[in-house]
């Protein structure tokens, strides 16, 4: 199955869609049946390149209760696993799996599909993304982490996730910000409308700190900006093409990377040119990027 067909499938509809018509392949057997069925709860293992790695205990003691009462109702997505052939590794759903174990349930239902590696990756980062308590920052990662990884363009996102390209835009600058900003993101001690608001400031992270100290509303943060930018001389303009980046260069960078299966980064040096840097990830990239270059397809 084509990561193309992944996204089709599973981003717009989310992962009950990707149950009920991901291609089953040629092959019969258990791992290409349509039907779930039961797997005994020790032969199911975690993915260990889930993105997600913090499970909330209160709230996985909310779902095992439920789980003991009214039983699995959705079923886990799993593949043979890659290294022992009698146990199964997750693809979608550990957190009912970890529930599960606290409910001390001996068996669980699954689905079972045979994927690759970058198949399930690209899985478990949809299946994060449609997590209602994430924070900006981390929403912001996973269309990161799909536009990297599996060139997936902001266009492709935002048609196969049903929201509007400029909401992933958005979300995307708040990557452009320092760390520590970021981290108040994450934390709570900033909002992402205060974030988006700093996002052109030359001195985001002393700002961030003065918003969240005299709690200022996102207007209050927007004038305080716009304030200090008009004070700023140049610094507007500075500031203007970075803002323009976002918006026309960024969706260039998009689509050079889904053609290249790369990261790809535009900067504009003014009258003097600019810089594109393409980044692979190992000596085979690189040699397909030769290729390109080179002509040779």
């Amino acid at each position: 199955m084509s990561d193309s067909k992944i996204a089709k499938r599973g981003l717009g509809r989310g992962l009950s869609a990707l149950m009920a018509d991901m291609d089953l392949g040629d092959s019969a057997g258990p791992a290409q049946s349509r039907d779930r069925m039961m797997l005994p709860i020790e032969q199911i293992t975690a993915n260990p390149d889930q993105p997600r790695r913090t499970f909330d205990p209160d709230a996985l003691q909310e779902l095992a209760a439920s789980l003991r009462q009214r039983g699995v109702l959705q079923p886990l997505i799993v593949r043979p696993h890659p290294q022992d052939k009698d146990l199964y590794q997750i693809v979608a759903g550990e957190r009912r799996w970890r529930a599960g174990q606290m409910a001390q349930l001996h068996e669980m239902p699954v689905i079972i599909r045979d994927m690759s590696d970058t198949e399930v990756l690209e899985v478990a980062i949809i299946e994060n993304i449609q997590r209602a308590d994430l924070n900006a920052i981390e929403e912001a990662a996973s269309f990161r982490q799909l536009m990297d990884r599996f060139g997936h363009t902001q266009e492709k996102l935002a048609e196969a996730l049903n929201k509007s390209r400029s909401h992933i835009a958005n979300l995307l600058r708040l990557l452009s910000l320092p760390d520590s900003v970021q981290d108040m993101v994450k934390d709570g001690k900033l909002s992402a409308g205060h974030a988006r608001a700093l996002i052109t400031a030359p001195n985001a992270a002393q700002l961030a700190r003065t918003v969240s100290e005299k709690g200022l509303s996102v207007r209050d943060t927007e004038d305080m900006v716009r304030k200090l930018s008009q004070d700023g001389g140049e610094k507007p303009r500075k500031a203007s093409r970075s803002a323009a980046k976002d918006a026309d260069t960024k969706a260039l960078e998009a689509d050079l990377g889904a053609h290249l299966k790369m990261r790809v980064q535009i900067s504009h040096g003014g009258a003097d040119g600019g810089q594109l840097t393409i980044t692979y990830r190992d000596l085979d990239q690189l040699d397909q990027l030769c290729q390109l270059l080179g002509g040779n397809r």
